[in-house]
């Protein structure tokens, strides 16, 4: 008997995703365990494996397809001794209804001053029967204005009719008004009409990866529903990177090598647990208070970002924090992560010191209540020991949800956080 293989959550919050490759062709056998397909979620593109043996008798969906939802079949697997041919077909897709053409309407007027445009008129042609060269722009500002595009002679390349042509229609009565007074085109929205005068531009339109739809959704909501406070303060690294290097001097004959972030890690975790009233999430009536420090870190991958997350990191070593972070970043960079090892987390920390980057203020990763972000250590005068001396500094900011955590909380974990990395023995007492 043959089964419908469908189209299946790989996360709790996934409602469709994009088929983005086929591993598999009509008529192969598959067993259970063989990985059919890649599929594209909201956060990874991640394995669909097997769970029957058969033989592939159709491909319903084919390989980058986007917006499938949830339960959709994209397959027929035919069951064992059946015929492959024997087996249902995919549905069948409905012919597309005729196009509906309006006739145009014209509308009588008293005293007729100039030809009513007609509304959903086709394109003109040249004598050739070509339609005109004109931008999508000029046509709409054309179809406003009454103009006959067969009238004008373009400007632009190979002779196309471009915005500034339509300054000369009819010795220049139709010319465009001032970009203060100019509407936007009918049926446009703000930005869209903004995006419709750059067409003459040369770009390219790159379709949005579910990856980065949801980024834009999720962050959107974090900057209009959360009230962000930020702390910024400076904090000396000098001692934190000389006990890096006596533990990676130590940690070598291991294949373990410790980076600065992984200490970070560290330190905003243990901060987390003695000031509590930071570790916390808002949920409308209540207000969640978590035990453990789960701390998840911003990975940079091709499509956009993902945080994999380091659970219960205030208890774990600096070393095997290190390897857990390496195998995350790997498999996130491949998009191999599963739905567990980033869904969740307590805190997030967000480095981005590598890139040069001296201060920046990160956006809450709801429903988490703050993140830190981290700036490059740079030479800069500092007091030691009350001397002007330089010093390896580095500006850490930390946003907070003000709905959940007060500004003298958030002040308490900053200060926290910089005892612990300007004096680094605490990390692995």
């Amino acid at each position: 008997m043959s089964i419908e293989l469908k189209m299946p959550a790989l996360s709790p919050t996934m409602e469709e995703g994009t088929l983005a490759k086929w591993l598999v062709k009509e008529g192969d056998t598959v067993s259970s365990g063989d990985i059919l397909a890649e599929i594209e979620t909201d956060k990874a593109t991640m394995e669909f494996e097997a769970v029957d043996e058969g033989k592939i008798a159709k491909i319903l969906v084919p390989e980058g397809s986007d917006g499938v939802k949830v339960g959709t079949p994209i397959a027929i697997l035919a069951g064992e001794g059946e015929e492959v041919s024997a087996s249902a077909p995919g549905p069948k897709a409905e012919a597309a209804p005729p196009p509906r053409v309006e006739e145009p309407k014209v509308e009588a007027t008293a005293a007729p001053v100039a030809p009513a445009p007609v509304a959903a008129a086709p394109a003109p042609k040249t004598d050739s029967g070509d339609r005109i060269k004109a931008s999508p722009l000029a046509r709409r500002l054309a179809e406003a204005q009454g103009i006959d595009l067969s009238m004008l002679t373009g400007s632009g390349p190979g002779g196309r009719i471009v915005r500034a042509d339509l300054g000369k229609a009819a010795g220049g009565a139709m010319a465009v008004p001032a970009p203060a007074t100019t509407a936007a085109p009918a049926g446009l929205q703000p930005v869209e009409a903004e995006l419709a005068f750059t067409s003459e531009i040369p770009h390219e339109a790159v379709k949005l990866s579910n990856m980065r739809k949801t980024i834009a959704r999720r962050l959107t909501e974090s900057k209009q529903q959360i009230p962000h406070i930020y702390l910024t303060l400076d904090t000396n690294l000098d001692a934190l990177l000389k006990l890096r290097g006596e533990l990676n001097a130590g940690l070598a004959s291991r294949g373990v090598k410790l980076s600065v972030n992984d200490m970070l890690i560290k330190a905003l975790a243990l901060a987390l647990i003695e000031v509590p009233e930071c570790n916390v999430s808002f949920a409308g009536d209540q207000l969640i208070k978590y035990s453990r420090a789960d701390i998840s870190v911003a990975v940079s991958i091709p499509n956009g970002l993902i945080t994999p997350i380091i659970v219960d990191a205030s208890n774990k070593a600096i070393s095997a924090i290190s390897k857990e972070m390496t195998d995350l970043a790997g498999r996130a960079k491949e998009g191999k992560l599963q739905p567990h090892e980033y869904q969740g987390g307590t805190a997030s920390i967000s480095n981005m010191g590598m890139f040069g980057i001296k201060h920046f203020e990160a956006v809450i990763n709801p429903p988490q209540g703050m993140i830190m972000a981290i700036g490059a250590g740079e030479k800069r005068p500092y007091v030691v020991d009350d001397s002007l001396q330089m010093a390896t500094v580095m500006s850490a900011t930390g946003s907070f949800d003000h709905r959940a955590i007060d500004g003298a909380d958030g002040a308490r974990l900053m200060k926290l956080f910089k005892e612990l990395v300007e004096s680094p023995l605490g990390l692995v007492a």
